[in-house]
Formats: structure tokens, sequence, C-alpha cells
């Protein structure tokens, strides 16, 4: 018996060193491209520059130029690359001004259920802020809220209605 508690105990360990080893640290794109490149497939630096000097400790203004609304794939709450940039820009706002605040309102098409939509709007909400906090936000100043199917941006029954309804609007409380 102790023999298999062992075996048990080797097995769960060598599964742990290998998901780590798989774990990647890189901020490569498939491209080859790195996460602040540019959309144009330059590879350069996105406006906001690579030090962040888009987005200065006291720049209220700056962050009015940032997007604020944030799409996705149907029955995903993966944010999309294309976001990452602004919500970068968004999270050194954040860092830089500890009294600032900011409300993720997440929300979802009309499709599956009301609750299922309303748990959808929160996995969105909540993806954006480990976003924020993983690059510098503090989690104190993030407040989340899910709308499910409630809110939609768009009326109507159609993939374009579905697409812009499907996201997660980030709204400044205190600046």
């Amino acid at each position: 018996m102790r023999a298999l508690n062992v075996f048990k105990a080797a097995t769960l360990g060598a599964a742990v060193i290998w998901a780590a080893g798989c774990s990647t640290t890189s901020t490569t794109t498939e491209g080859g491209e790195g996460a602040m490149g540019g959309q144009d497939g330059s590879g350069s630096a996105s406006s906001y520059g690579v030090d962040g000097s888009g987005v200065s400790g006291g720049s209220a203004g700056a962050i009015d130029q940032l997007q604020t609304v944030f799409y996705f794939d149907f029955d995903q709450s993966v944010v999309k690359q294309a976001g990452f940039a602004d919500l970068e820009a968004h999270a050194r706002y954040l860092a830089n001004n500890p009294s600032a605040s900011v409300r993720l309102e997440g929300h979802a098409d009309e499709r599956g259920t009301r609750e299922y939509n309303i748990a959808l709007g929160e996995r969105r909400a909540n993806a954006v802020e480990r976003l924020l906090v993983v690059n510098g936000a503090s989690s104190n100043q993030i407040e989340t809220i899910s709308y499910g199917e409630e809110k939609p941006a768009v009326m109507g029954s159609g993939d374009a209605s579905w697409a812009q309804n499907r996201r997660v609007e980030l709204k400044y409380v205190a600046r």
C-alpha cells in the first residue's frame, strides 16, 4: 500500500514538473511578432511606446483615446490580442494613479440561457481584470459586473449584432 502511495506522489510530481516545463513566458506570437508589435505586421512598437510613455501617471486625457470596449468570440472568455496594447495602457494608468478605479461590465449575446450568459459575462470581465492586474493595476481598483444578455449594444438576431454584444466595457468610476 505504501508503494502505491509513493507511486501516486511521484506521478503527480512528474505531471507538475511537466506542466511547469510546458508553460511559456514568451511575448512572441506565432508570426514572430511581439505582443506589443504593430498591427501592420512590421513588428514595431505600438503607438504607446515600449516604455509606456503613451499613458503617463497624470495623463487622464490620454486614456480617453484608448479602446474601452473589448470584444470576444462566441462562447469564449479569452481576451483577443488586438486589445492587449490598450489594456496594458489602462493597467499602466491605474498603476500610476492609485486613486483611479474602473468597472468592467461583462456582456453576452442573446443565445444561451439567462444564467449561462450571466456566468459568461462574468468570466469575460474576470479575464480582462486578470490582464489588468498582471500588467500592474491593483485588484482593489477594479470592480467586475456581468449583465449577460440584459444590456445589448445592438438589437437584433444575427452574426453582426451578436458580435457587438459579446463584449466587456471598461468604465472609469474615478480618475
